[in-house]
């Protein structure tokens, strides 16, 4: 994804209109504005209004915003319409090699909740029989690098099959009436295809290599909020703790908040972890190699060091 695409993708899918950059950093925050998806700690963060009790006594609202996946939210928060969110792996590379204005504020070690599907009578029984066939993901989700590095264990290309761009949204009913022969996905929809769609799983993701979430941060607003944003991640890593604690309350909250049946939830978080912690050489080190594949690929037009985006507290 080109820079000039990108940024005219974001002005024209941006969630909320944002306030010039440049006015909001004269003044002190009166609203954060958080990105999510269906799945995760700010979902039960949002449930729960940990962020809205916390903030409440120093005047600050918190507004929600809700993407169907990581791509839409980086582009969103790039134009400054969001100030932070939580996305999977691949999100932050592609915005960063497109020179969005994103900072990685903390991170969330992934061990299961995703990898690939297929139709429960689907001939494809391995790996390698993915060779062309029609595989769906999010371009540019955490997805997107399960599809590569799985085609790589089996000592397949890229160009071995037929990528088929797709929001979860649009996926689901395309893998369900057979217009894909297999999906790459994460819960909730991973446990959707699993119990609703006949999906039997290929792959999960934790087979074929180490996987990360991140908490992701407007760059602008973490170099003009620091001390804010600290408060942020510590309530959402408060959050997650929990969580790790209560799984059945988790899942009460995620149906709450999402409108996705209890049963589905409750198999998403069963196998979830939670766990929030700031951005490790072992984390960095993971995400560089993923960003050097996708270079490598030809999937970002140029490369990029994940280290120059990770925020540090004390440099604010």
């Amino acid at each position: 994804m080109k820079r000039r695409e990108f940024l005219q993708l974001a002005v024209g899918t941006a969630a909320v209109a944002a306030l010039p950059r440049q006015a909001r950093a004269q003044t002190a925050v009166k609203e954060i504005r958080v990105g999510y998806q269906k799945n995760g700690v700010l979902v039960i963060a949002r449930q729960q209004a940990t962020l809205e009790k916390h903030f409440a006594s120093q005047g600050i609202a918190v507004r929600w915003v809700e993407f169907s996946s990581g791509p839409p939210m980086l582009e969103a928060m790039n134009v400054g319409s969001i100030d932070y969110g939580a996305v999977g792996d691949s999100p932050p590379i592609f915005a960063q090699s497109a020179g969005a204005a994103i900072v990685y504020a903390a991170g969330q070690p992934i061990t299961n909740g995703q990898g690939i599907l297929v139709p429960g009578n689907s001939p494809i029984r391995g790996i390698a029989d993915l060779k062309g066939k029609r595989v769906g993901f999010t371009k540019g989700s955490s997805a997107h690098n399960i599809v590569v590095q799985t085609l790589e264990k089996a000592g397949l290309t890229y160009a071995d099959i037929t990528p088929v761009y797709l929001t979860p949204p649009d996926a689901g009913p395309a893998f369900a009436n057979g217009s894909i022969d297999a999906w790459a996905i994460w819960d909730p929809y991973f446990a959707i295809g699993e119990t609703k769609q006949n999906g039997r799983v290929l792959v999960n993701a934790s087979e074929i290599t180490k996987t990360n979430s991140f908490y992701i941060a407007n760059r602008d607003f973490a170099k003009s909020y620091g001390p804010v944003l600290q408060q942020i991640i510590d309530v959402t890593s408060s959050t997650a703790k929990w969580a790790e604690a209560h799984r059945d309350e988790v899942a009460k909250s995620l149906s709450a908040v999402t409108g996705i049946a209890l049963d589905i939830q409750t198999v998403a978080a069963n196998r979830s972890s939670f766990a929030v912690g700031p951005i490790t050489d072992d984390i960095v080190a993971t995400q560089q190699g993923v960003a050097d594949r996708f270079f490598k690929l030809g999937l970002i037009p140029k490369p990029v060091v994940v280290r120059d985006a990770v925020w540090k507290p004390a440099q604010t």
